[in-house]
């Protein structure tokens, strides 16, 4: 078999980054510097890498996270209140499988939103399909869908996330209908599939936010008492930023 016809078939079974790379070797000749098995390891790692890109950005592009940020760049400020070894743990996302869940409280501008979505963005590079959303739009998300006939797509599609993260949670109190939902969510999720929620609110005042006793309660029973729990203190971010750039 000639190498043109290896590559048209390498091709046909979409294994197009091996051919490439077997092209690029052929036309630079440096697969002459290679034994056989070392060719054969090259490019395959050429697959393996350009699938493994693929799927990353797949992974990103349907997680919609409010931030692009990474793992490394956490500011570990010790006012912050933020343990590096605790959140070192995180970093294997080895909670994921698990299915255990994360809360992240703390006041406006400590960085709630950065630190769910470093961890969002480290669950793609790990593979996991992470969904983000503001809480309050997706309660209304979700209210809408039940008019137009397309709720049961939209919960099907979160309950399949390995990660949920539900950002800025209590900001306005919860109607029935979202009430319910919100339950609905958690419930299929327990102990199944993680969950990251952000909050001003310390969890001791959701029963005020979420409004009636006995959901309340339902929703922290399956939320916050076996939750990894962070809470970040110290002075907004935001403003630190904003000193920096004005210096």
């Amino acid at each position: 078999m000639t190498n043109e016809e290896t590559i048209r078939k390498m091709n046909a079974m979409k294994l197009t980054a091996m051919a490439r790379a077997f092209t690029q070797a052929l036309e630079n000749k440096t697969g002459d510097n290679f034994t056989a098995d070392e060719l054969i390891g090259a490019i395959t790692d050429a697959e393996w890498d350009d699938r493994h890109n693929r799927r990353l950005k797949r992974l990103l592009y349907f997680a919609r996270l409010r931030y692009q940020v990474s793992f490394e760049q956490i500011d570990f400020d010790s006012q912050r209140n933020l343990n590096k070894n605790s959140m070192l743990r995180f970093s294997n996302c080895q909670w994921i499988p698990k299915g255990e869940s994360i809360l992240i409280t703390g006041s406006t501008g400590v960085g709630k939103s950065f630190l769910a979505c470093a961890l969002g963005n480290l669950a793609c590079l790990n593979g996991f399909s992470v969904l983000y959303f503001n809480c309050v739009k997706l309660l209304t998300q979700l209210t809408m869908a039940k008019a137009d006939g397309s709720y049961a797509r939209l919960i099907n599609r979160i309950e399949k996330a390995q990660l949920l993260i539900l950002d800025d949670f209590g900001l306005e109190p919860l109607e029935r209908t979202s009430r319910l939902n919100l339950l609905e969510i958690l419930e299929d999720r327990h102990s199944r599939k993680s969950t990251i929620i952000s909050s001003q609110l310390p969890p001791g005042k959701w029963h005020d936010v979420i409004g009636d006793a006995t959901i309340a309660d339902a929703i922290c029973d399956r939320l916050v008492h076996s939750a990894h729990k962070i809470s970040l203190k110290g002075d907004s971010l935001r403003k630190k930023y904003a000193q920096k750039l004005d210096q």
